[in-house]
């Protein structure tokens, strides 16, 4: 398949491969402008600039790690918790231990999920950047699996030094 048809398939890397100008790449296709600073989708907090929050989540005393179609649901209640706008969403089981990898990939950037249903635990990823609630995804993620453990490891990407 040739490049630009896998980036097509996507929905990235090409003026006007995405009906969504918020999922298109570059400035120009999202503000409309050359100036590279009118619409970075960087955020300020506590007088920080920075592109976006990276949550690591890990998991530990779950259940359904190995149910795709409960992850699914989960995945999709965490973007719209969020007020993420969900692009593609991909998950793969291994056999035969059943752990799930996947990612929802997000206009505002991504979630990425692996589990190992053997030890009850799964890893996540959570970064988004623009105007989201990564935050939110943890209620989420507490309602999707009850008794389960969560420990949650912020980090801010992209700081701008002043």
């Amino acid at each position: 398949m040739p490049l630009s048809k896998a980036l097509l398939q996507l929905g990235t890397g090409l003026k006007g491969a995405s009906s969504d100008s918020r999922a298109q790449g570059g400035t120009e296709a999202r503000t409309g402008s050359t100036d590279p600073v009118a619409k970075d989708y960087f955020q300020e907090r506590d007088g920080q600039r920075f592109a976006g929050t990276h949550l690591i989540i890990d998991i530990w005393q779950a259940g359904r790690l190995d149910d795709r179609a409960h992850l699914e649901a989960t995945l999709r209640a965490c973007v719209a918790a969020a007020g993420a706008t969900l692009l593609h969403l991909h998950l793969h089981r291994f056999t035969p231990q059943g752990g799930i990898s996947g990612v929802a990939v997000l206009a505002e950037s991504h979630i990425s999920i692996h589990t190992w249903p053997e030890r009850s635990y799964a890893a996540l990823d959570v970064f988004m950047c623009g105007d989201t609630q990564p935050r939110a995804a943890i209620t989420v993620l507490r309602q999707a699996f009850p008794g389960a453990r969560l420990a949650v490891e912020e980090h801010l990407r992209g700081r701008v030094e002043a």
